[in-house]
């Protein structure tokens, strides 16, 4: 079935995230991780997938996390607290370009091991670029996630790229595949972070999960 939200769920979305967001750390280590039980959001995507850039528009900040266009920037698990309630989690982007293969794997078994058992983690959001749809190295996340048990959501990003007829061919492949996935959401989100499809919806969302006042 596919999300709805009321005009109030969508205004009560707005404002949470209109909320002090600050960069808290970045983790390269388990051991590192936050101990406070504030509940987690996650964000994960191939590199270059503008995963960046829909942070940025969910929380009306430019600058809050950094865009490249160097594929593999982000080499941490970077957590930013949002109005005290909700941390997001800007993971490093898998199908990397121009790195060694030991800086892989290093980010593979970190990533891998964040997502075993975190309690806090409520839902990782994992981004498809319109374009191109999924790709091996997002499959092998969702496998991941599938023997993790980590509730995934898809969100296609860079809508505003393609023509509609193509958005909505890759919409409908990405439905059917993810049928077949034991912790993927059945339902995906469509997105622009340059036009803002999508952004007040998906805020909704990821408002209900944050810890209650």
């Amino acid at each position: 079935m596919a999300f709805e939200f009321s005009d109030e769920e969508i205004e009560e979305g707005r404002k949470f995230f209109a909320q002090s967001c600050e960069f808290q750390l970045g983790v390269t280590k388990l051991a590192a991780l936050p101990t406070d039980g504030i509940p987690e959001v996650a964000f994960a995507g191939r590199s270059n997938v503008g995963k960046s850039s829909l942070v940025n528009a969910l929380t009306g900040r430019n600058t809050l996390a950094r865009t490249s266009n160097t594929p593999g920037r982000t080499k941490e698990l970077n957590f930013f607290l949002l109005g005290g309630r909700l941390m997001m989690v800007d993971l490093p982007g898998h199908g990397y370009a121009k790195v060694s293969r030991s800086e892989v794997q290093a980010w593979t078994r970190l990533v891998r091991d964040y997502l075993r058992g975190r309690v806090e983690l409520k839902r990782l959001c994992l981004l498809v670029d319109s374009r191109h749809g999924l790709k091996d190295p997002d499959r092998e996340l969702m496998d991941m996630l599938d023997i993790a048990g980590v509730a995934y959501q898809v969100i296609l990003t860079k809508s505003d790229k393609v023509k509609q007829s193509m958005l909505e061919e890759t919409a409908n492949k990405v439905r059917k595949e993810i049928k077949t996935r034991a912790a993927a959401h059945p339902e995906i989100f469509i997105t622009s972070s340059r036009k803002g499809y999508g952004i007040g919806e998906l805020r909704a969302l990821l408002t209900d999960m944050a810890q209650p006042v």
